[in-house]
């Protein structure tokens, strides 16, 4: 069976937790977005790779040109691993068959569009001091020098901004506990998480799909990390979404 995600994932499982979008007006997501192959943070290309799928994922247009801390909200972005590592079993991230994993938190705007590359400011001094989050260096370099320049903060304070949203929210005993490809509709998955998040209301969450497939699920946040509503932020509008479950392969 064929099952390629085509979001780019390479994070850590979220301590504690088995844990599982982007730009545009709400709802605007086309039903079915073709996946396409990525190649893992072992191999060349990583940051091109990310890049290309975090664009997929953004319909909003890049700035280049912004300054550090220029931008109206956080874009929490927990991806679905398991979509990912059918076509990338050997991927760091997948030996432990995780569930949701860290993608990024990224600055985003009211408009749509979103800043990236703000400065050439070096990443933090101790990358290994963020492997809990994420175990890859080349991930973490990525995620500075396209997001975290944006913030406004030093490089530990975005990280450590970025560990504290991550455990901040909880995820579904339905998608915590995923055995066997289940089949979901996205509008219940969000009310999911705003039930099992009460201090976070169903509008701060957005789904994203490839394929009708889940690969991801998105929190927005104000640059306090407390729940705000989504503005600008592409959500799944498929009638169901197939849920592969952890330690699933591609010849299953």
């Amino acid at each position: 069976m064929r099952r390629v995600g085509w979001i780019a994932l390479a994070a850590v499982v979220l301590a504690g937790m088995p844990m599982s979008g982007c730009k545009s007006q709400p709802g605007s997501q086309v039903e079915s977005v073709p996946a396409q192959p990525q190649q893992t943070f072992a191999e060349s290309g990583r940051s091109e790779r990310r890049e290309g799928g975090e664009r997929q994922r953004r319909g909003g247009r890049a700035q280049t040109d912004a300054a550090p801390g220029a931008f109206d909200f956080y874009l929490l972005t927990l991806s679905w691993s398991p979509e990912f590592c059918l076509s990338h079993p050997d991927a760091a991230e997948c030996a432990a068959h995780p569930a949701f994993v860290l993608h990024g938190l990224w600055p985003q705007n009211f408009d749509g569009g979103y800043p990236e590359k703000c400065s050439d400011a070096p990443g933090p001094a101790n990358e290994l001091a963020y492997r809990d989050i994420l175990p890859d260096t080349h991930l973490l370099e990525h995620e500075w020098q396209t997001h975290g320049t944006c913030s406004g903060l030093a490089p530990d304070a975005y990280f450590n901004a970025a560990r504290q949203a991550l455990r901040s929210v909880k995820i579904p005993a339905e998608l915590a506990s995923v055995q066997s490809e289940i089949q979901l509709v996205p509008q219940q998955i969000l009310v999911d998480f705003a039930q099992a998040n009460p201090g976070i209301a169903a509008g701060s969450f957005a789904l994203s799909c490839g394929n009708n497939r889940l690969t991801a699920i998105e929190v927005c946040l104000g640059k306090d990390l407390k729940a705000s509503a989504c503005s600008g932020v592409r959500s799944c509008r498929a009638n169901v979404v197939k849920v592969t479950p952890p330690g699933a392969t591609s010849d299953e």
